[in-house]
């Protein structure tokens, strides 16, 4: 079927809050936008997003080098209050990177409520079109239109947006923000000791390693401040520092890194 229509699809925010990220608000927002596959959400509606049927908007997307508006509660009638300006697909759905305006007043609000109370402003919505769609089954077999228990499936269509919305309705994705580093350029060890523990070590071993990093940091900055002369460490803290660096350099380690850690 070929129709052009725009529909919401909501998803569950796990933003993530310390004391020390209050510092650091440069809004960066990591998320999970959907997943694959049928599903049916909180309010009835059903869907079977696949891939194949974003792929075409989202290769138009990474081209055009523009970003995508982020509103709150879908309101386009007011000034966006951030952008989004990646999105990728794996083989469990699509996320999506970006960041909300801090430096304007309805970003800054809206980005100190996701941190102070994220169970009141708890996810976010997409505002997708649908170009070419079809009716399938759970298993994505063609179905009637009238199949009350029918998926809607997009087979060509986008996103015209994605907005911060307080009613989520799909509790499976999420929304995460990554700051290891406050503005001031120090490292957030909480934030580095938590990613370092989900990524499987022992909260002694994290402990000992985010503050070995810490540092590490600090050797480089004094020396490069002071007298612009690479550190002489000795044999012991150059294998400390061989150590840290090779665990930092593992698959998995960086793509805990990279993300927001849930709580």
């Amino acid at each position: 079927m070929t129709k052009e229509m725009k529909f919401l699809f909501e998803s569950k925010v796990a933003l993530g809050v310390t004391n020390d990220e209050a510092q650091a608000n440069s809004g960066s927002i990591e998320a999970t936008i959907t997943t694959w596959g049928a599903r049916e959400g909180a309010d009835g509606r059903r869907f079977n997003y696949q891939p194949e049927g974003f792929a075409q908007w989202a290769d138009e997307f990474s081209k055009a080098g523009k970003p995508l508006p982020m509103y709150f509660q879908h309101n386009d009638q007011s000034m966006p209050v951030g952008e989004w300006t990646q999105f990728e697909f794996d083989d469990k759905g699509m996320t999506g990177k970006g960041r909300l305006y801090t430096n304007t007043t309805a970003g800054k609000d809206l980005y100190t409520i996701m941190k102070e109370s994220p169970m009141l402003v708890g996810g976010v919505s997409v505002g997708a079109y649908a170009d070419e769609y079809k009716m399938v089954d759970g298993d994505g077999n063609d179905a009637e239109p009238d199949n009350d228990e029918a998926y809607f499936q997009i087979t060509k269509g986008g996103l015209a947006e994605v907005s911060i919305v307080m009613q989520p309705n799909n509790p499976e994705c999420n929304v995460a923000k990554l700051e290891f580093f406050r503005e001031d350029g120090t490292a957030d060890l909480k934030l580095i000791e938590k990613a370092l523990r989900d990524a499987g070590l022992s909260k002694k071993d994290a402990t000992s390693a985010s503050s070995k990093f810490n540092e590490i940091l600090k050797s480089r900055q004094e020396v490069e401040e002071v007298i612009n002369t690479p550190p002489s460490l000795s044999e012991s803290d150059a294998g400390d520092e061989e150590a840290i660096l090779e665990a930092l350099a593992e698959r998995e380690l960086l793509k805990k890194l990279s993300t927001r850690i849930k709580d």
